[in-house]
């Protein structure tokens, strides 16, 4: 039997996997100089972009397990960066709010994110970029469209046309 090895380069999945995890390691490096885990920072970082959101969702948005996040939650409201809240409507429910060095924090980490971006793309032309996240925003609207805020699944699918 004769079996055909592909070059996994030219497999898209490959590349983008190679590159969510090669950015993710420099992601988790750089947040470590401000305590933060990964998921730390996605629940900071969400919360300040939509309060009252509630652990799981932020699990669902993210793709982290609701244990994983749960915990990310229960460590940054002991530090005193996220605030729990009882659901004025729904008793299973908890919203997270920011505090105030909650929110300091999470510009600072934004700054970081930044910065690493500028780095990771800075081969790329502003075009080429431009082009890129119009793409990788398409295929998360389908894959995975509670990862983006209502805005950028509007701009996601008025791209596809």
């Amino acid at each position: 039997m004769h079996r055909t090895h592909v070059d996994p380069s030219t497999r898209m999945g490959y590349l983008a996997w190679q590159t969510v995890h090669v950015m993710g390691a420099r992601l988790e490096r750089a947040l470590r100089s401000l305590d933060l885990t990964t998921a730390q920072h996605n629940a900071l970082q969400h919360v300040a972009w939509t309060p009252g959101i509630s652990a799981a969702e932020i699990a669902r948005r993210t793709g982290f397990t609701p244990q994983s996040m749960g915990a990310a939650v229960g460590a940054l409201v002991d530090r005193g960066l996220l605030a729990r809240r009882d659901h004025p409507s729904s008793r299973r429910t908890v919203q997270l709010t920011i505090t105030d060095s909650g929110e300091e924090l999470a510009a600072r980490a934004r700054e970081v994110v930044e910065r690493l971006d500028r780095e990771a793309l800075a081969v790329l032309a502003p075009a080429e970029r431009a082009v890129i996240h119009s793409l990788l925003l398409r295929v998360l609207a389908e894959l995975n469209p509670d990862a983006l805020p209502s805005s950028d699944r509007r701009e996601a699918g008025s791209a596809a046309v």
